[in-house]
């Protein structure tokens, strides 16, 4: 069992009110082998919601308390994107699952790759506040992406 990001599946989550729809992860949710999960909507924001992006840095530093993630009209919203990764953590933890599969660059469910702050679409290194909360806790964590390159044929992340 896995955790998702709920716009992957075709959950109209997304922040501009649509979905990151992949048939693939559709048929995991529709076999019951993912959780999933929006943490900004877990976080308290609506749907369609404007832009953010974490300011000059990645997830872990808003953890810390170091940064912050900011929309496009500049309102500090890192509240309610602690306040979705924590409840996306205690979701986890109470669903006995392991590993996450999020979507690659955003601010919440960023894997390794971020926008950095600027919305003009430039990617830095680093983690959304989500993925870095659930790695330092011990999750595995995967962007779509990966998990799709490793989809055909024998997929190294399934452990069953």
């Amino acid at each position: 069992m896995y955790l998702i990001s709920a716009c992957l599946c075709g959950i109209n989550c997304k922040y501009n009110g649509g979905n990151n729809y992949h048939p693939y992860f559709q048929k995991l949710l529709h076999e019951n082998k993912v959780v999933p999960v929006c943490p900004e909507d877990l976080g308290g924001l609506p749907t369609p919601r404007t832009p953010c992006e974490i300011y000059a840095g990645g997830g872990e530093a808003v953890l810390k308390g170091h940064n912050k993630v900011i929309n496009k009209d500049g309102i500090d919203v890192t509240s309610n994107f602690l306040k979705g990764a924590y409840k996306t953590l205690t979701l986890a933890q109470n669903s006995g699952i392991k590993m996450a599969i999020l979507k690659s660059r955003s601010p919440s469910c960023g894997v390794g790759q971020i926008y950095d702050g600027s919305f003009n679409s430039i990617l830095i290194p680093g983690d959304g506040v989500t993925t870095a909360l659930l790695k330092k806790c011990g999750f595995t964590v995967i962007s779509d992406e990966c998990y799709l390159k490793n989809a055909n044929g024998v997929n190294e992340f399934e452990s069953s």
